[in-house]
């Protein structure tokens, strides 16, 4: 049994796979923007917005799960979070709902730089299962 499980989570989607990210790394869920391209930069950074007067670089969870590009629907939503003193944003194709998990079990691939590396846990809520992202190993990595 782990502390983790008083936490809060953001559940998320991103394609067919159920993601969560811990709620106290979220700054705030806004929707789609227009996002400003940077010309030559890695694929996955789309770009940048305006966020009351910050500039805040947007990148695709897709992308950095090594998922290819959807279009944008209605349900498309930037997630602004923390990471190192700075404000980020990432793509997610839908928002479910704020939740916190039974159990967090460790993930298998802490060692490497694998899919399953990308997360810091599974938890459970019933019979469903879903990978918490590790922030530092995805926009770190």
């Amino acid at each position: 049994m782990s502390s983790l499980q008083k936490e809060q989570y953001i559940e998320l989607a991103v394609g067919a796979e159920n993601c969560a990210i811990r709620i106290e790394e979220i700054h705030e869920i806004i929707k789609m923007l227009s996002i400003t391209d940077i010309p030559f930069s890695r694929s996955e950074v789309k770009g940048v917005v305006n966020l009351r007067g910050k500039v805040v670089c947007v990148m695709s969870l897709r992308n950095l799960l090594g998922m290819p590009d959807e279009p944008y629907s209605r349900e498309t939503r930037i997630i602004v979070v923390r990471y190192r003193e700075e404000f980020v944003g990432l793509i997610v194709d839908k928002v479910h709902k704020v939740t916190t998990y039974e159990e967090i079990h460790p993930s298998s691939g802490s060692n490497s730089r694998s899919r399953e590396a990308v997360f810091e846990g599974i938890g459970r809520q019933g019979e469903r299962l879903v990978g918490i992202l590790k922030l530092e190993e995805i926009l770190g990595g």
